[in-house]
Order: structure tokens, then C-alpha cells, then sequence
């Protein structure tokens, strides 16, 4: 059984699952505005998905992504004020695809068209309480031992009632 991931969006946890276990927990942040798979929402979308592709491998901690590309920068806190509007998106992606049609997948629900990520977020970001505009914010060196610990096509949910797919 290969592992899954499971984003409690009531606990702002991230969960690796493996052989149908709890085998690692990281604490995560969740859209300020809840959960919503509409476009343009800024709302984190529920349901299956899958890493679509991981990106950032081998890039230093803080590595500055700005649409998946490195930017050169490496962040730091005299960074963070010179742009203090910026979304910061550093060290990993793990950019999300939904698998349910409809529902997150095609149309103006497509999580992977919304630029849906798993990311690493700068260290004075509070975690554990919901403050992304749709994406899941990690602790940088969480979203690195998680990128490296998952393959690409790793399943992940996110909702409060997670099963195991049968």
C-alpha cells in the first residue's frame, strides 16, 4: 500500500498515512477563507487528489518560487518587509491535482488550474490556524522532509472525514 496524506483542515494537521496508519504529523495552514473548490475563491479545495509533480528538489531552504520557478532569492525575515503583500511560496511544491470531476477536477473547480500547492511558508508565519489564500503552508523544513519522504502521484485528502480509498 503506498502512503497517502491527510489534511485535517478542523485541526490544521497534516498527516502522512502509511499502511493505513499515522506514521508522521506536521502541523499545516488552511485558506483564511475555508474550504471551497470554486476559482478565484481563495478557499483550500476538499477531496482526493494527487501530487501532480513536486518541485524545488535539491534547492536550499527558503528557495523563493514565483510560479514554480526559482527566483534566486533565498528568504529572509529583511526580505519579508521589503514586499510585505507577497504570498511566499519557499523551499518545496508539491503542486496538487484533483481527482474528482466536478468536484475538484475540470471546469471552474480544477484544482491543479487554481495552482493548488503543499508549500513551505516563511518561519514567522503563524501554522496551525488557517491564513493561506487556498494552498497548504508547511514549516520549511517539514515541507522538505515530506517532499522527499512522497512520491509524485501520493494520494492526498483534504477534509475532516478521511477514509482510506478502497
Amino acid at each position: 500500500m503506498q502512503k497517502t496524506i491527510h489534511i485535517n483542515p478542523i485541526t490544521q494537521k497534516l498527516h502522512v498515512m502509511d499502511e493505513g496508519r499515522i506514521s508522521k504529523t506536521y502541523p499545516v495552514s488552511t485558506a483564511k477563507k475555508g474550504l471551497g473548490e470554486q476559482k478565484n475563491s481563495n478557499k483550500t479545495p476538499r477531496g482526493w487528489h494527487t501530487v501532480r509533480a513536486k518541485i524545488g528538489e535539491g534547492s536550499p531552504i527558503n528557495t523563493v518560487f514565483v510560479g514554480r520557478r526559482s527566483t534566486g532569492e533565498i528568504y529572509s525575515p529583511a526580505l519579508g518587509l521589503m514586499h510585505p503583500d507577497r504570498d511566499w511560496i519557499l523551499s518545496r511544491i508539491l503542486w496538487l491535482s484533483g481527482l474528482e470531476p466536478g468536484f475538484n477536477r475540470l471546469g471552474n473547480v480544477d484544482s491543479m488550474q487554481r495552482y493548488i500547492y503543499i508549500h513551505g511558508c516563511p518561519d514567522e508565519v503563524t501554522l496551525e490556524r488557517p491564513l493561506s489564500i487556498g494552498c497548504v503552508r508547511m514549516g520549511n523544513q517539514d515541507v522538505i522532509e515530506l517532499f522527499e519522504s512522497i512520491d509524485a502521484g501520493t494520494r492526498v485528502f483534504i477534509g475532516e472525514d478521511f477514509q482510506e480509498e478502497s
